[in-house]
C-alpha cells in the first residue's frame, strides 16, 4: 500500500492529502549505509538526479552521494557533476571518507560538452582528494561513470546488474560489429578478473556491511588515527599448521593469515585477480594492518606481472593511508616465459620494487617456507628498506632453489652421471638454510611460528 502524508498550509487552512512517492533506490542505499537518522542532505533542490550529504558510519563522519537512475537514466549533467564535486571537496576538507553509489549511462547528450566538463571536474576532484573514496557500482555505468571509480581508493560491484564499460554494447556493435551483452562486456565476473573491481557484494544490504567493514580499516585522512577496536584472539592453532613440509605441496595462505589476525577476520581484495598474490586488511591487537602474501595454492606462489601489479597497488595504498604492512613470503621465484615478457613483467615488477622502496610505513616481512631470487627481493627484503625481517626455522633463502642451482653449479657432474637428488640435497644444506641468511644479517630474527603474531604486534606497538 502506498503511504499517505498530510501537508498543512501553515496558516490554519484545511490540509490536503498527497500520496508520498516511494523512496528512491539511491536514498535507500544511503540509509542502509549510514547510522540511523544521521543523514544530513545538501543541495537537496538541485534536481539533477544526485542525492548527497553527510552522516555517520559507526559514529564516524562520512560523506555520501548517490545517483538516481530514474532521473534521465542517471546520465550526468553539469548540475549533477557540481553536486558530486562539491561533496568530494567537502569530504576532503572535513577529513572524512566519501562513498559514492554509481548507476549512470554516462554524460548527458543533451548538454554536450558541458556534460564532458562535468566529468572532467569529477575526475580532478577525485584525483586531488586525499581521503578514502569508495565507489559502489549499483548498475550499468558507462563512459565517465566507469572511469571515475578507478581514480578513487576502492571499487565495489553489487549484484548481477553491476556493469562498467567505456563504450556500451550498442555502440560496439555498430563500430566493430561485435555482438556482446553488458554483462559479458563489463559485468562483475569480468572485472573481478581484470582487477578493476576490488570487492563484490550480492545485494545492497551485503554491500552496506562490506563498506562499513572496509571503512573500519581506514583513517579519515592520511596521517589521522587508525580506527581501533578491542583486540580479539586469532583463530586457534599454530600459523604453520596449514603448510606442508614438502615444498612441492601447496596450501592456502589465507589459512595462515587467519592464525595471525584478530578473530581471523580478513577483508580480501581482488580475490579473482592475480590469485597467486593475496592482499587485504585485518587487525592485530585491535589495530588495522595490511597483509600481502604469496599464495602457494595458485602457480605455487610464483610471482608474475599481474601479481606484481596487484601488490604494488596495495602497498602504495597502505603507505598513502599509513597502514602498517605484514608481508608473508613463500615464493620459488618469478614466472619465466615469453608471455611474461610480453606482459611487461619488468615494468610491472619494478613497480612493486618501487612501492616497497619508497614505503615509509612500519612493515614486517615473514619468510615462511622459501624465497628465491628476484622474488625474495621484491617481497620486501631487508635491503628494500624493511623495518623487521623474520623467518621461520625451516625456511630456505637463496638465489634459486637447489634443483635449479645444481643445473648451473654442477653441470659437469651431472653430465658425468652424478645423482641430481644427492647434489640438490647437498647444495640446499650448504647454501640455503635460513640460519645462513640470519648469520649474514639479512634476517633479523628466526622466530617460531606460534610467536610470530606476538613479535609483529610488539614491533608495530613500538613504532606507534
Amino acid at each position: 500500500m502506498t503511504p499517505e502524508a498530510e501537508v498543512g498550509s501553515g496558516n490554519g487552512a484545511s490540509s490536503a492529502k498527497v500520496v508520498a512517492e516511494p523512496p528512491l533506490a539511491a536514498q535507500v542505499r544511503i540509509d542502509l549505509l549510514l547510522d540511523e537518522r544521521s543523514f544530513h542532505p545538501t543541495r537537496t533542490h538541485s534536481g539533477d538526479g544526485v542525492i548527497c550529504g553527510s552522516g555517520r558510519v559507526d559514529g564516524r563522519p562520512v560523506y555520501v552521494w548517490a545517483q538516481n537512475v530514474k532521473h534521465k537514466g542517471g546520465s550526468l549533467g553539469q548540475a549533477g557533476g557540481a553536486t558530486i564535486v562539491r561533496t568530494i571537496e567537502a569530504a576532503n576538507k572535513a577529513g572524512a571518507p566519501v562513498v559514492g553509489f554509481l548507476h549512470s549511462g554516462g554524460a548527458r547528450l543533451q548538454e554536450g560538452i558541458g556534460a564532458l566538463g562535468a566529468y572532467a571536474s569529477i575526475f580532478r576532484a577525485t584525483s586531488r582528494a586525499t581521503v578514502p573514496q569508495i565507489s559502489v557500482i549499483c548498475g550499468p555505468c558507462a563512459g565517465g561513470a566507469a572511469y571515475s571509480p578507478s581514480l578513487g581508493t576502492l571499487v565495489m560491484m553489487v549484484g548481477e546488474e553491476a556493469q562498467m564499460f567505456l563504450t556500451g554494447p550498442r555502440v560496439i556493435a555498430k563500430v566493430t560489429r561485435e555482438v556482446v551483452t553488458g554483462v559479458e562486456l563489463g559485468g562483475h565476473r569480468v572485472h573481478r578478473k581484470s582487477g578493476v573491481s576490488h570487492v563484490e557484494a550480492d545485494d545492497d544490504v551485503a554491500a552496506s556491511a562490506l563498506i562499513r567493514q572496509a571503512l573500519s580499516y581506514f583513517p579519515g585522512t592520511p596521517g589521522g588515527p587508525l580506527p581501533y577496536r578491542e583486540p580479539v584472539d586469532p583463530l586457534p592453532g599454530d600459523p604453520s599448521d596449514p603448510i606442508p613440509a614438502n615444498k612441492r605441496l601447496v596450501y592456502d595462505v589465507r589459512d595462515v593469515i587467519g592464525h595471525l589476525l584478530d578473530g581471523g577476520e580478513f577483508l580480501e581484495l581482488s580475490k579473482r585477480y592475480a590469485k597467486n598474490m593475496v592482499i587485504g586488511f585485518g587487525r592485530i591487537e585491535g589495530h588495522p594492518v595490511g597483509v600481502i602474501a604469496n599464495q602457494a595454492r595458485y602457480l605455487g606462489g610464483v610471482l608474475d606481472a599481474a601479481a606484481s601489479d596487484k601488490g604494488a597497488w596495495f602497498v602504495n595504498m597502505c603507505d598513502r593511508y599509513q597502514i602498517p604492512l605484514v608481508v608473508l613470503s613463500d615464493t620459488p621465484g618469478y614466472r619465466p616465459g615469453v608471455r611474461q615478457e610480453r606482459e611487461a613483467v619488468l615494468r610491472r615488477g619494478a613497480e612493486l620494487l618501487r612501492a616497497f622502496s619508497v614505503c615509509e610505513m612500519p612493515r614486517v616481512t615473514v619468510t615462511m617456507r622459501q624465497a628465491y631470487g628476484g622474488a625474495y627481493i621484491v617481497m620486501n627484503c631487508r635491503d628494500l628498506g624493511h623495518d623487521l625481517t623474520l623467518a621461520w626455522p625451516g625456511a630456505t633463502i637463496g638465489v634459486m632453489g637447489a634443483p635449479q642451482a645444481i643445473e648451473i653449479v654442477h653441470r659437469r657432474d651431472l653430465e658425468a652421471g652424478a645423482d641430481p637428488a644427492e647434489l640438490a640435497a647437498a647444495y640446499e644444506e650448504q647454501h640455503l638454510p635460513v640460519a645462513i641468511a640470519a648469520k649474514a644479517g639479512f634476517i633479523d630474527e628466526i622466530v617460531s611460528p606460534d610467536k610470530t603474531r606476538e613479535r609483529i604486534a610488539a614491533h608495530f606497538e613500538a613504532r606507534r
